[in-house]
C-alpha cells in the first residue's frame, strides 16, 4: 500500500487513492493525530455514506472520549471558543432548523446581487499587482478575495476586515501571518463576532423603522441587509436562535466560506497552468462571454482537484455496513471526496482534466442534508475570480518548478501554500 499523509502524498494523493479504491475501498487507517478512522474512497460508497443518517456529525458520538477536546477531530479551537453549535457538528432536528434559517441568505437572487461586489474585489486585487509582472496568486488573490467577500456578506465593517484576514491567515498557516496557532485565531474571531452581534442587536433595536420592516418580512429577514443582522432579526422574531448559535453560525460561514474558495481558485488556476490546452479553451470562452462553459469548467476543476479532500467527520451512532465493511458504533468515518471524484466506475477518463465534460455529478460540495450551503456563492466567486484573472492577465505562467510547490497540511482541505506566477506587466499609466 502506498504511504498516506506524508508530504509526498500531499503533493499528489491520487495514486494512493486509486490503490485504495481498487484494493481497500473502505479501510480503517490510523491518522497523523493517532485517531483511527474508516476511509471511504469509491463514489457509490461515498455517496451512500454522505447521506446515511446513522453517520452523525456530532463529535459526542465518537467512541474515543475526549478526542474532540484535544483537537484530534473537528475544527481546532472550536470547543474552547464555545463554537460547537454550528452546521458541521449537529444533526436533525437542530440542523434542519438552523439550515432552513441560513439558507435564505444563499438564494440565487441574493447571490446574483452580490456578483458586482465580487467582480470589484477581483479587479482591485489584480490592480494591486498587475504592474509588477509577478505575483503569488494565493497570498495576493485567492486568499483575500473570499475573505473580503464573506466579511461583506456577514456585515463586518470594512475597517475591521484586515483583522479577519490576519486571523484567517493564522488558521491556515498563511506565510507572513503572526504565529500563535489555530486555536488562538479561533478564539479571537469568536470574541469579535460576539461583540459584533451585541453591537448590531443594539443598532437594530434603536432603528425602529428597520425593526418594523423586519417584522413585516417575518421568516425572510435574511433576504435584506447583512447576514449577521438577518440572524439577529430571525432570532428576535421567532426562530429561537441562541446567542451561541448565532456566533457559531457566523464563524462557520466565515471559516467554511473562505478556505474552500481559496483552494478552488488556487487549485483551479494551478490546474489550468499545467494544462495549457484546457486553459486556452476557457480563455476563449471568457473572451466570447460563454457563461455556460465557464460554469462547467469550474465544476470540472472542483472534480479534478477540489478544495475539500475529505468530507468533515462523521461518527457511527450504531453498527452499520459501508462498502462491505462492518463499522462499529462510535467509530469515525471519513469520506474521501478526492478519491470518489476520480472513480472510473463513475467518470470517464477520471484522471484527465476536461473542461467540456458533460456528465459531472461530482461530490466536491458533498451530498445529502449536509450539502454545502454556500456552494452558490463559492461557485460565483470561483467563476468570477478565474474569468477576471484570465481576461486581465492573459499570459500568466508558472514561475516555479511544480516539484517545489508545497501543499498545506491537514486532513480536510486541499490547497497550495503559494502559487508564484509571471506575466507581462501592465502599463502603470
Amino acid at each position: 500500500m502506498p504511504p498516506l499523509f506524508d508530504w509526498r502524498f500531499a503533493a499528489d494523493p491520487y495514486p494512493a487513492y486509486a490503490w485504495l479504491r481498487e484494493h481497500a475501498p473502505v479501510r480503517k487507517t490510523q491518522l497523523p493525530s493517532g485517531v483511527e478512522a474508516w476511509l471511504v474512497t469509491r463514489y457509490a460508497d461515498a455517496r451512500q455514506a454522505l447521506a446515511d443518517p446513522r453517520l452523525s456529525k456530532n463529535p459526542h458520538h465518537h467512541g474515543e472520549q475526549g478526542a474532540h477536546g484535544k483537537g484530534k477531530v473537528g475544527i481546532p479551537g472550536e470547543r474552547s471558543a464555545n463554537l460547537m453549535t454550528h452546521l458541521l457538528n449537529i444533526d436533525p432536528p437542530d440542523h434542519t432548523r438552523l439550515r432552513r434559517l441560513v439558507s435564505k441568505a444563499f438564494t440565487p437572487r441574493r447571490v446574483a446581487a452580490f456578483a458586482p461586489r465580487v467582480r470589484e474585489l477581483a479587479d482591485g486585487l489584480i490592480d494591486s499587482f498587475a504592474t509588477r509582472g509577478e505575483a503569488d496568486l494565493i497570498h495576493e488573490y485567492a486568499f483575500p478575495l473570499p475573505i473580503y467577500a464573506i466579511c461583506d456578506m456577514l456585515g463586518v465593517p470594512r475597517e475591521d476586515q484586515e483583522d479577519f484576514r490576519t486571523w484567517a491567515g493564522m488558521m491556515i498557516h498563511q506565510p507572513g501571518s503572526p504565529r500563535g496557532g489555530v486555536g488562538r485565531a479561533v478564539k479571537r474571531m469568536r470574541g469579535y463576532l460576539a461583540e459584533l452581534i451585541h453591537r448590531k442587536r443594539a443598532e437594530l433595536a434603536r432603528a425602529d423603522g428597520r425593526a418594523e420592516a423586519a417584522r413585516a418580512e417575518g421568516g425572510d429577514a435574511l433576504l435584506s441587509g447583512d447576514l449577521i443582522s438577518g440572524l439577529i432579526r430571525a432570532s428576535d422574531h421567532g426562530e429561537h436562535l441562541t446567542e451561541n448559535e448565532a456566533a457559531a453560525m457566523a464563524f462557520i460561514l466565515l471559516f467554511a466560506g473562505f478556505e474552500t474558495t481559496v483552494n478552488l481558485i488556487g487549485n483551479g488556476m494551478y490546474a489550468l497552468l499545467r494544462h495549457p490546452g484546457q486553459r486556452a479553451v476557457l480563455q476563449q470562452a471568457v473572451a466570447e462571454g460563454d457563461e455556460g462553459l465557464l460554469a462547467g469548467a469550474v465544476e470540472e476543476l472542483l472534480r479534478y482537484d477540489g478544495p475539500v479532500e475529505l468530507a468533515t467527520w462523521r461518527f457511527a451512532t450504531r453498527e452499520l455496513t459501508v462498502g462491505g465493511q462492518r463499522v462499529r458504533e462510535g467509530e469515525p468515518v471519513l469520506v474521501v471526496l478526492a478519491a470518489a471524484d476520480r472513480d472510473p466506475a463513475k467518470f470517464t477518463d477520471p484522471d484527465a482534466l476536461d473542461l467540456t465534460r458533460q456528465e459531472n455529478q461530482h461530490l466536491g460540495y458533498g451530498h445529502g442534508i449536509h450539502y454545502c450551503l454556500g456552494a452558490p456563492l463559492a461557485r460565483l466567486e470561483g467563476q468570477t475570480a478565474l474569468a477576471t484573472l484570465l481576461h486581465r492577465v492573459p499570459d500568466l505562467r508558472l514561475s516555479a518548478d511544480p516539484q517545489e510547490l508545497r501543499w498545506r497540511g491537514g486532513l480536510i482541505m486541499r490547497g497550495l501554500r503559494r502559487l508564484p506566477v509571471e506575466f507581462t506587466a501592465a502599463d502603470g499609466r
